[in-house]
C-alpha cells in the first residue's frame, strides 16, 4: 500500500532506527513481533494503524509529537 505519505512515515521511522543505532530485529523484539513486521512498515508493504504508530514511536524513545511535525515538514 505504497503511497507518498506511507513512504514518509516509513522513511521517518528508518532514519530515527538507524540513527539509534536499532537493527530491525531489536526494534521487532521489542514490539514483540517478528522482524518481517518491522521490514515491511519500514518499506511501505504494511500500512500502520494510529497506535502502532504511537507504540513504534515510544519504542524508538522519541515523543510523537515531534515525530508527528517532523512528518508534516517532510511531506509539504
Amino acid at each position: 500500500m505504497k503511497n507518498k505519505n506511507n513512504e514518509a512515515v516509513a522513511s521517518l521511522l528508518k532514519d530515527i532506527r538507524v540513527s539509534k543505532g536499532y537493527t530491525q530485529a531489536n526494534i521487532a523484539k521489542k514490539l514483540n513481533k517478528p522482524q518481517s513486521y518491522v521490514s515491511k512498515y519500514e518499506s511501505s508493504e504494511k500500512k500502520l494503524d494510529f497506535t502502532e504508530l504511537v507504540f513504534i514511536c515510544s519504542v524508538l524513545e522519541v515523543d510523537f509529537c515531534a515525530f508527528y511535525k517532523n512528518y508534516i515538514r517532510n511531506i509539504i
